[in-house]
């Protein structure tokens, strides 16, 4: 039977792709491939999920996207923390919940970035 196995990758416009793939190789360590997309390499550990919300919902807010991009990481507090150095504006503060670490800030597209650390033991 075919199944969706996971997330293949999130595409989107931005006013200056150059700058923006550079933001995220300097505040956030992301390798950028030579053909210009970030690349993860699954750990064998991950899941990824695809999850619609309500168009009244505001947990997307306060970004005026329709979409937001949950990105599994291994330390949230440190990764907000360079967000923020970057010049990304932090939303809330980061949350431990019984689902794992959770933090949020927008990038510099104005895009809401989600970190999730999973919780131990999961």
């Amino acid at each position: 039977m075919a199944k969706i196995l996971g997330l293949g990758g999130v595409f989107f416009k931005c006013t200056d792709v150059e700058a923006y793939r550079n933001w995220w190789a300097e505040h956030m360590g992301v390798d950028v491939k030579d053909w210009g997309a970030f690349q993860w390499d699954s750990d064998g550990a991950a899941f990824t999920m695809m999850s619609p919300f309500k168009g009244d919902s505001d947990y997307l807010d306060p970004s005026k996207e329709r979409f937001m991009i949950n990105l599994r990481v291994d330390d949230v507090r440190t990764l907000i923390a360079k967000a923020k150095n970057g010049g990304a504006t932090v939303i809330g503060e980061v949350e431990d919940t019984e689902f794992g670490i959770f933090g949020w800030f927008i990038d510099p597209e104005g895009i809401k970035i989600e970190l999730w650390q999973e919780a131990a033991g999961s």
